[in-house]
């Protein structure tokens, strides 16, 4: 079975992605709560890099809160990219497609 977040290989009995932590919506494996630290990596959460993306993005801040602090500076020095930086990295988050310093994809809560 595979996870329909992350796409990794799960087990068919897990009720959460052991990776990213998406309900599996397996009914017979016991329920847990949702834990924004996998594997001992802390997941950062959609919404908030969505809002922070969209309010502040010409600043990079959501580069900052996900841990990409190199491309958070580029983008601080040059607001965004002139704007062309932060229209992309919106439409990243919007259609999920946008990774955490770590690689990893942001979770929904």
């Amino acid at each position: 079975m595979y996870c329909t977040n992350c796409g990794r290989d799960i087990p068919t009995s897990a009720a959460f992605c052991p990776y990213c932590g998406t309900a599996t919506g397996n009914q017979t494996a016991p329920n847990r709560p949702l834990n924004p630290i996998v594997d001992g990596v802390q997941r950062y959460d959609w919404l908030t890099t969505l809002l922070l993306c969209f309010f502040l993005g010409t600043f990079g801040v959501h580069s900052f809160y996900t841990k990409k602090t190199g491309i958070g500076v580029a983008q601080l020095l040059t607001f965004g990219g002139f704007g062309i930086w932060y229209l992309i990295d919106l439409i990243m988050i919007i259609t999920e497609g946008y990774r955490d310093g770590n690689g990893n994809p942001l979770v929904r809560r």
